[in-house]
């Protein structure tokens, strides 16, 4: 099985580094879709046209990625036998804290189709910042964590 996995993990890698860009890019539509909602009355139909596109951005793009994300970087680790080097498990952990973020903004973002106004414009504007924090974050400890903390 292991032979198999290192034949195909040049296409692992691109795979898993294209549904990260998909998967990150949808973390950062979403807050900007959350601000855009707040300036629609509750039960309007711009309020609908937001949530509808909301849930879109959900479902075809951010949960497939973070999934597949998931699938290829943790079959990367088994080629590879990485789990046992230490900025492995620093990745994961930046990565369980970026699906929890998803979680969060999921769960806000169903909040605000239902008419509901959780967070305020500020808030969302700092909270989408949160993404590009982890993203740097994960990329130092991808390529200077391999050099140092093997």
């Amino acid at each position: 099985m292991r032979d198999v996995l290192m034949t195909i993990y040049p296409w692992l890698t691109a795979g898993h580094v294209i549904f990260m860009v998909f998967w990150l890019a949808g973390l950062f539509m979403l807050p900007r879709q959350c601000i855009y909602i707040l300036d629609a009355a509750p039960g309007s139909e711009e309020e609908a046209k937001w949530s509808h596109r909301m849930g879109l951005l959900r479902k075809i793009i951010l949960s497939p990625s973070m999934i597949v994300v998931w699938v290829l970087g943790l079959t990367q680790a088994v080629a590879m036998d990485m789990f046992s080097q230490g900025w492995l498990h620093i990745k994961i952990t930046l990565v369980v804290i970026l699906t929890a973020y998803h979680g969060w903004l999921v769960g806000q973002t169903k909040r605000m189709a239902r008419g509901e106004r959780p967070l305020d414009e500020k808030t969302l504007r700092l909270v989408g910042e949160i993404p590009g924090i982890l993203l740097i974050l994960i990329i130092v400890t991808l390529y200077v964590g391999r050099l140092y903390l093997v």
